[in-house]
């Protein structure tokens, strides 16, 4: 909130506002899960547009509701296609990986957004991601139900962000930062995992997460 409203964005957050209804979805209960999408949608109705700093999230609503929804935009998209800036302001003096998440990259095609936002950032060292394309091995209940499998791509995951030498590891959703920071802390590495948004935040006056 705090980047959009420097951006000369009026936002407002509906605390009516509730899950948009992926998790259910995705283990099974297609009916609550899209009551719930629809839920979200009629809370957001009169709004311009939808900001969310969760591209499975955006994903979800679009997919499920589509017109029935105000425009949902993920966070980049919103930044780079509505508001046209690529430049937020920000200084973030810090080397920093970027993992494009599945859903960013397959469902919503952010393409290089999040890659053109950074890049922008003051102060930024962006690292390239070796195997960046490659899944971290989340996907939700997917760890849960295929936890040998999960923890296998986590590991070539963390593997290659060690490989940059990075010391922060940036994506769109937090529920893959969750996944891969999980890894990076129990192996004592010291890379941190930080959200986009947190990096686009951050001003010379910020304390740098």
């Amino acid at each position: 909130m705090r980047l959009l409203e420097r951006l000369g964005t009026r936002v407002g957050f509906p605390e009516e506002q509730t899950c948009c209804g992926q998790m259910h979805l995705n283990s099974g209960y297609a009916d609550e899960g899209l009551a719930l999408a629809r839920r979200l949608a009629a809370v957001f109705e009169g709004y311009d547009a939808v900001v969310t700093p969760s591209a499975s999230c955006a994903g979800m609503v679009r997919e499920q509701v589509g017109a029935q929804a105000p425009p949902v935009y993920e966070l980049s998209e919103f930044l780079v296609d509505v508001l046209e800036v690529e430049d937020v302001g920000a200084y973030y003096p810090h080397s920093v990986t970027y993992h494009p998440t599945c859903h960013s990259l397959r469902m919503l095609r952010v393409g290089d957004r999040p890659q053109r936002l950074l890049s922008s950032v003051r102060g930024l060292d962006l690292v390239e991601l070796p195997d960046a394309l490659e899944c971290c091995g989340f996907g939700g209940t997917f760890a849960v139900k295929n936890a040998d499998v999960s923890t296998a791509m986590l590991s070539d995951k963390v593997r290659d962000v060690l490989g940059t030498q990075a010391e922060v590891l940036c994506a769109v959703d937090s529920s893959c930062l969750m996944h891969i920071g999980g890894g990076l802390s129990r192996g004592r590495t010291g890379v941190r995992t930080v959200h986009l948004a947190e990096i686009l935040a951050s001003t010379e006056e910020d304390p740098w997460p």
